[in-house]
């Protein structure tokens, strides 16, 4: 039962962006279906969002700074959109809490505020999407400079 003032967990918020990216992940898992490898839904959802215009990384290792230091392959989230959007992608019976520490590590050490969480041994798709927000207040953060520098290191227009 959903009130009148309750959102759906569908609801993102009127976000057109994260929409158009979601409605390319669930044409993959309606051709797909259930049952396929990690791998395989990564690869059809990554070219299928380049085929829609967005600019996607797939496999980018990801540093954090440790002891002063900047360790190298630390993490590597499945796919970053237009920079401003990591998704993890699972092929699982459920999504459990370290799938969920695992995106928000990623967001906390990218300095990217938006991340979906998505599971295509959901049925349907919508069932297995978990969208996340984190907030990056301290700019000047040992974590954040690494982020930073990790984005201008693959963004030539960040300043």
């Amino acid at each position: 039962m959903t009130g009148a003032g309750r959102k759906s967990r569908f609801d993102f918020h009127n976000d057109e962006f994260t929409h158009q990216v979601l409605s390319c992940g669930i044409k993959v898992h309606k051709a797909l279906r259930v049952g396929l490898l990690e791998n395989a839904y990564e690869t059809c959802f990554y070219r299928d969002l380049i085929k829609n215009g967005f600019s996607v990384e797939r496999q980018k290792p990801m540093p954090i700074i440790y002891d002063g230091e900047e360790i190298d392959l630390a993490y590597v989230p499945d796919l970053i959109v237009n920079d401003r959007l990591i998704i993890e992608v699972k092929a699982v019976k459920e999504l459990v809490a370290v799938h969920e520490a695992q995106i928000l590590t990623y967001l906390k050490f990218s300095g990217i505020s938006l991340g979906l969480l998505m599971n295509f041994h959901a049925d349907p798709l919508m069932r297995g999407v978990k969208r996340f927000a984190w907030n990056h207040p301290m700019i000047n953060s040992p974590v954040n400079k690494a982020a930073i520098s990790w984005l201008r290191d693959r963004t030539p227009t960040l300043s």
